[in-house]
């Protein structure tokens, strides 16, 4: 027995001397010392010898599996220092190398101009409300006094979810909620996307806008005008000038487009304003007698004006962008443009 037992104890050296790795001296310990290892083994076939027999060969055994742990042990600690130095090795760091700075981001030509709006906004006394996309007939046209047979309305220029339920149009809707919902004097700004079905290279089916309206008492196209030239000024500098054309909106009345002196020109006259020397940036007017009734608000006591901007509009004059599309393109060349 004690010849067998040494040459256990010399399988498990010559076993410990190849074992390079945690992985294969657990294989060794559970060969030797686990539950159905060799060591096991020899305690159970106790059971085969003479009762008196048993405690000398128990206590063999029990020093066997002691040498054999220390010998595993020992090991252990080797092994574990050699793949700690290996693990050191391939994770090391050449601190002569020149360091990985990380690229970053820019914010979208439309953030920007929206940001650099609500700024101006702000500047002038104006809030932020942000209202729903999904609109009601109802409070998107009809609270607007955009009557049924408006083009506006039909379907290839609006994209219906039910037959009262639609992708708003225009932010618009955001000025009935507020009207609805305060009593004035009233200062807001609605920024958000809008939906529309257009498609080219000045049309987009998602674009984004951004609404003013002031509601007080006495108000006329004066304010309207001298609050517009600031805003203006604050997006193209503070050299162009402003002027309102007629025209025509269902929900104000009077409707006017404004335009301001081109900033490539100087209004001489170039590519850009199409020799004009003038740029159209947006619409705007005094708020329709019959949209103020319709929200509970007595014309006869209170005016009101309201605009609308198209942000992709201003992003494509000021950036010199040629198509609309390229905003929704995700091309992050185009992006990186605007750092």
């Amino acid at each position: 027995m004690a010849k067998k037992f040494s040459e256990i104890l010399q399988e498990v050296k010559e076993k410990l001397t190849s074992a390079d790795t945690s992985k294969i001296l657990t294989e060794i310990k559970v060969d030797f010392l686990g539950k159905n290892g060799v060591v096991t083994g020899l305690l159970k076939g106790m059971r085969d010898l003479a009762p008196e027999e048993r405690p000398l060969l128990g206590q063999q055994v029990n020093s066997l599996r002691s040498q054999i742990e220390e010998l595993i042990k020992n090991r252990e600690e080797a092994v574990k220092q050699r793949e700690l130095q290996k693990k050191f090795q391939d994770e090391a760091i050449d601190i002569t190398l020149p360091g990985k700075v990380g690229e970053l981001g820019t914010l979208h030509p439309i953030t920007m101009v929206k940001n650099d709006l609500i700024d101006a906004f702000s500047g002038l006394g104006f809030v932020v409300y942000e209202g729903p996309e999904i609109e009601s007939d109802v409070v998107n046209f009809q609270m607007l006094n955009i009557p049924e047979d408006h083009p506006a309305r039909d379907m290839q220029d609006t994209f219906y979810i039910t037959d009262s339920i639609l992708l708003r149009t225009h932010t618009s809707p955001g000025q009935v909620h507020v009207m609805t919902s305060s009593k004035p004097p009233i200062k807001v700004m609605c920024p958000g996307r809008t939906y529309r079905s257009d498609d080219d290279a000045t049309h987009s089916p998602i674009f984004h806008q951004i609404e003013g309206l002031v509601v007080d008492k006495n108000l006329s196209l004066c304010d309207l005008k001298g609050t517009l030239e600031e805003i203006l000024k604050h997006i193209f500098g503070k050299d162009i000038k402003t002027r309102l054309r007629p025209s025509y909106f269902p929900f104000t009345e009077p409707s006017v487009e404004v335009d301001v002196s081109c900033f490539e020109c100087g209004g001489k006259g170039c590519k850009l304003c199409k020799g004009t020397g003038w740029i159209e940036v947006l619409g705007a007017g005094m708020v329709n007698r019959k949209v103020l009734k319709n929200c509970g608000i007595d014309p006869d006591v209170y005016t009101g004006y309201a605009f609308g901007i198209g942000l992709e509009r201003i992003a494509m004059l000021k950036y010199h962008i040629p198509d609309i599309r390229m905003f929704f393109d995700d091309d992050l060349r185009f992006v990186k443009q605007f750092k």
